[in-house]
């Protein structure tokens, strides 16, 4: 099977503590939103310590259109991926010019043409790479992106594919948008950039290996506005249900066990629990509803309060802490939940 090869990530330099964040918003809401007084104690709530912002805090206070907010992301994406590319082909030990696919992951800027020529452009990529933007996906773009990525080394043994998931969410802030959601999203979402190499079966796997064994997707149906943006003339305004946490309780062990019994396992089988965070209810949510013994959210919990939500890049930051800080040998199961409203699984073999 398919193999993950390396994995790297991005500190951005204006990292920012969440009290800083709160006074900020409670500043730049405070004359038109009413309820800023009642709500101004989410930021608290989210057990977010601290920030991963692409731009300085004040930045976010200035008035800016939705081209000028575009074409930083267009501009901070390129740059940064850059840096992720190159660090993940270092770890990797492989050559630039070995990489056959690139998968690039997105959902909070726009660029024709995509992200993924830019990257190749700007590295001298080869050009025969075969490319596959993916755009839409939100918080479970990451998950999605890497079974993606195992679909092209499985159809091609030689296969070195590429991974690059970009969300600069900070630059989707409307700040003439009073709504709860906008505020509620002000108060989670951030920034973050991960590279990963997958290889295919021809490639010598390291000794210490994590494999792809499935993946899932689910779209629930009647969920169309549980996630997800709507747009207009000032840019991306967020949609972001409160009712997440009750979905996530009402469905995801249900479908953890179907996913997991087609395999012949059950949820006792996993050893290393690599989820996206959401926010600090999400989490308990699945606490909750998975019932599994110990702090099985250890590393998924500390990436979201080291960084806040990255939308799809946060389990991309997850995996990366599990192989670097260590995990168990045994089964993995990669989780995320996104717009649709729906959710992708991965499992994986993972051995030390």
């Amino acid at each position: 099977m398919p193999f993950i090869a390396s994995i790297s990530k991005i500190d951005l330099p204006d990292r920012v503590v969440q009290q800083e964040v709160k006074e900020q918003a409670r500043a730049m809401f405070s004359v038109d939103f009413p309820q800023v007084d009642r709500l101004i104690q989410a930021f608290d709530n989210t057990g977010i310590v601290t920030r991963n912002f692409v731009k300085p805090l004040s930045y976010y206070a200035e008035t800016t259109t939705f081209k000028q907010r575009n074409d930083e992301y267009i501009r901070l994406a390129l740059q940064y991926s850059v840096d992720a590319v190159n660090e993940v082909i270092a770890k990797a030990g492989v050559d630039k010019n070995d990489i056959t696919d690139i998968l690039f992951v997105s959902t909070t800027g726009l660029a024709t043409p995509s992200m993924d020529a830019l990257i190749i452009n700007q590295l001298q990529l080869s050009p025969h790479i075969n490319r596959t933007p993916v755009w839409g996906l939100g918080c479970a773009g990451g998950v999605s992106g890497m079974a993606k990525a195992n679909m092209a080394a499985k159809a091609n043994p030689n296969a070195v594919v590429l991974l690059v998931a970009v969300e600069l969410c900070s630059l989707t802030l409307i700040k003439s948008d009073y709504s709860k959601s906008n505020f509620i999203g002000s108060s989670l979402f951030s920034d973050g950039i991960a590279a990963c190499i997958v290889k295919g079966d021809n490639h010598a796997a390291p000794a210490k290996q994590i494999t792809f064994e499935a993946a899932s997707s689910k779209l629930y149906f009647d969920s169309l506005e549980v996630m997800g943006w709507q747009f207009q003339e000032d840019g991306f305004k967020v949609v972001f249900s409160k009712d997440i946490p009750t979905f996530i309780h009402t469905n995801i062990k249900a479908d953890i066990s179907e996913f997991l019994g087609k395999h012949g396992l059950e949820l006792s089988d996993i050893k290393n629990f690599i989820f996206h965070p959401g926010g600090k209810k999400v989490l308990d949510a699945y606490v909750d509803a998975l019932q599994v013994d110990g702090d099985f959210l250890k590393y998924t919990r500390e990436v979201m309060n080291d960084n806040g939500n990255m939308s799809s890049v946060t389990v991309l930051y997850v995996l990366e802490k599990f192989m670097t800080e260590g995990y168990n040998d045994g089964y993995g199961l990669m989780l995320a939940m996104g717009p649709g409203f729906s959710s992708e699984m991965i499992l994986l073999k993972m051995q030390n």
